[in-house]
């Protein structure tokens, strides 16, 4: 058999994904590659202890842990990374990459920071990096953007893509849940991690929408600049006005390519009950892309857990080794990324939603009313929600119009300061 169809797997990590890895790859191998007439075997596996039991079966002898012994085993030459985290995963991409071997990658956050300058790396050394499973788990979108979006030119991404918010989220619209009781639930049903903060503070989605906006938009942006709010002030109620008001909320990852530059941002948005997004429920993501020739399309699917990550992965693997035996060249020629400026935040425009706590008396409304007006802020609607006769308040949502940032965040500032708000307890932004 000829020595280039005889290929060898060098796999980083043994944890959720990269068990799933191990099983799929050697149960599938004849099925994907037989016809092909390749040997896939995975040769050597990163592990941090060679003792700790395993839900996969390998050969004890292929564990390691010393990653030089599948870095820099000549007879490897696709490694998949899926040990996560920025360090020593970058290392060992790096490292890889280096030795002339191709990368397939779940990372998200070392794609999101540092995917340029190991894109550079690759292609001065004629090796690709595939990260299909950095975004959205099984949804193919890496492929779309590259290929079968490539003629056009895409002027907004929306997204839900954290899997662990959407399902919090969902339990907060659908059973009433405030945040903490929904948080734990995700937790003892596995969704949740023990300490949440990369999920439910929004750092998750920003790397994965620093990855879209970039290769979408063929510039690029660094999750420092994406802008970032969590969902931990979300209350129940808020979920019941939005629904009354003919809107869900979500953890909305956004980016806009406009004349300006480039909008991005992460954060709790009121999406209208009759787009597709909104109705994007569970641990399921959705991805809505704006092109000029294709218009809006939507791609739906399982953004998290083991079989779709690995599904993501494995296919990034066939996808390899095709190219390689029909002897073309499997880096991605990616179109060259020009340098646009963020918009700032402060800049940006959008709908708002505010849900105040006041003083259930006449003239309370005027001063409200009054902040608004001297910011050039447009009310489209202000309604009492509920009144407490004990503590003599009432609960008030205000919509506004189309207005900017920072003079939102400043009448924000100016009515939290009335002596007649007890709390300013929501402020939301509303895509319609």
């Amino acid at each position: 058999m000829d020595a280039r169809h005889e290929l060898g797997i060098g796999l980083l990590g043994l944890g959720t994904v990269g068990s799933g890895v191990a099983r799929i790859l050697p149960a599938k191998s004849e099925a994907l590659f037989g016809h092909l007439g390749t040997s896939l075997t995975i040769r050597r596996v990163l592990v941090r202890d060679r003792e700790k039991p395993r839900a996969v079966r390998l050969d004890p002898a292929c564990l390691t842990t010393d990653p030089a012994v599948v870095l820099d085993d000549p007879a490897i030459h696709i490694v998949v990374e899926v040990i996560g985290g920025e360090e020593p995963a970058l290392t060992f991409i790096h490292r890889a990459v280096a030795q002339g071997k191709h990368v397939v990658t779940a990372n998200k956050e070392v794609i999101a920071k540092h995917g340029p300058e190991l894109f550079r790396a690759a292609a001065a050394r004629g090796v690709a990096i595939k990260y299909e499973a950095s975004v959205g788990g099984g949804i193919p979108i890496i492929a779309v953007f590259q290929h079968d979006l490539s003629a056009n030119d895409l002027r907004e991404i929306r997204a839900i893509i954290n899997g662990t918010t959407n399902y919090i989220l969902t339990r907060m619209a659908n059973e009433g849940s405030e945040f903490a009781s929904a948080l734990a639930e995700a937790q003892a049903l596995g969704y949740a991690e023990p300490d949440p903060a990369n999920d439910v503070d929004g750092h998750d989605a920003v790397y994965k929408l620093a990855i879209l906006s970039s290769l979408g938009f063929h510039t690029e942006v660094h999750p420092d600049q994406v802008y970032r709010e969590g969902i931990r002030q979300l209350a129940a109620r808020d979920f019941q006005y939005a629904a009354n008001l003919g809107y869900a909320i979500k953890l909305l990852a956004l980016a806009r390519n406009t004349t300006r530059g480039v909008e991005v941002r992460v954060h709790p948005t009121l999406i209208p009950r009759e787009r597709l997004l909104a109705k994007v429920d569970g641990v399921f993501n959705g991805i809505e892309v704006e092109g000029d020739l294709v218009g809006r399309l939507m791609l739906y699917g399982r953004g998290a857990g083991a079989e779709p990550t690995t599904s993501a992965v494995v296919a990034d693997v066939v996808d390899l080794v095709q190219r390689i035996v029909r002897g073309e060249s499997p880096a991605y020629q990616e179109p060259p990324r020009v340098p646009r400026p963020v918009v700032p935040m402060a800049e940006v425009t959008s709908r708002y939603y505010l849900r105040l706590i006041v003083a259930d008396r006449a003239g309370v409304l005027a001063q409200i009313a009054r902040e608004f007006g001297e910011r050039n802020i447009s009310i489209a609607a202000v309604i009492q929600m509920a009144a407490d006769a004990a503590a003599g308040t009432a609960e008030l949502v205000v919509m506004t119009h189309q207005a900017n940032e920072a003079a939102m965040r400043q009448t924000v500032a100016a009515i939290a300061r009335l002596a007649v708000v007890s709390q300013v307890a929501s402020f939301l932004r509303v895509e319609d």
